[in-house]
């Protein structure tokens, strides 16, 4: 079994302020396991046995409406915690982890969440508040999908791809992992039609970059202000 770098996990904001023993306790009932690119953690409807944290790489969450309309709900980036339907009072996982790039999860018994969360209350706080965060991303998402024109939504998705897994290339702000313009319209809600039109266009006037799962953010301000552009 591959030791898990104790190191590494330590530094992520999920477990800031947690004592070395609660710590070390915590990893010895965890499961490393590595996810090649492309390969599922687990799938929408599925029970939920385990919760898990990425300690590297990227996954993307796949949701089947009942419509038949494949979504990207969120991206999972490192330290982010996932699949924890008790949290959320489901028996079964509402979604399906896809990597997008080689990773590494961490891995929970389910029956043992309520027991790590009562016995670390910091641990129980960082949660609470990660999930917060995600349910305010979700808010913000829908408010998005319900009220603005589509070029504005792919420019609020592109610009949190930028916020969240950007890294500098020259003037440049790339995202470090492979995407496609298919990913973003799922991302979006919107058609791969609407996108591609949409990004070339962008292209055209200096804003992004583009090419076989690549996106390169040239102008970040510029995004901002089509963005936050009122609706008439």
């Amino acid at each position: 079994m591959t030791m898990i770098d104790r190191t590494l996990v330590g530094a992520l904001p999920i477990f800031a302020g947690m004592e070395d023993t609660a710590l070390d306790k915590l990893l010895a009932n965890a499961v490393q396991r590595p996810v090649s690119k492309g390969a599922k953690v687990f799938e929408q409807g599925q029970k939920a046995t385990l919760f898990y944290l990425l300690l590297q790489g990227r996954l993307k969450v796949m949701q089947v409406t009942a419509g038949g309309q494949q979504l990207i709900v969120r991206v999972v980036h490192p330290g982010d915690l996932f699949g924890f339907a008790l949290a959320i009072g489901r028996t079964e996982y509402p979604g399906t982890p896809v990597a997008v790039a080689d990773s590494i999860v961490l891995a929970w018994p389910m029956n043992m969440m309520n027991s790590f969360l009562e016995r670390n209350p910091t641990l129980a706080i960082n949660a609470m508040q990660m999930i917060g965060q995600r349910l305010d991303q979700a808010h913000i998402r829908i408010r998005e999908m319900s009220t603005q024109e589509v070029e504005r939504r792919i420019a609020h998705t592109v610009i949190r791809l930028a916020q969240e897994a950007g890294v500098p290339d020259g003037d440049n702000i790339r995202i470090d992992f492979p995407i496609s313009r298919q990913d973003i319209a799922e991302m979006t809600g919107t058609t791969l039609h609407t996108v591609s039109r949409t990004l070339s266009n962008w292209e055209t006037k200096g804003l992004v970059k583009g090419g076989r799962q690549l996106l390169l953010v040239c102008n970040l301000s510029g995004l901002t202000r089509l963005a936050e552009h009122e609706d008439d």
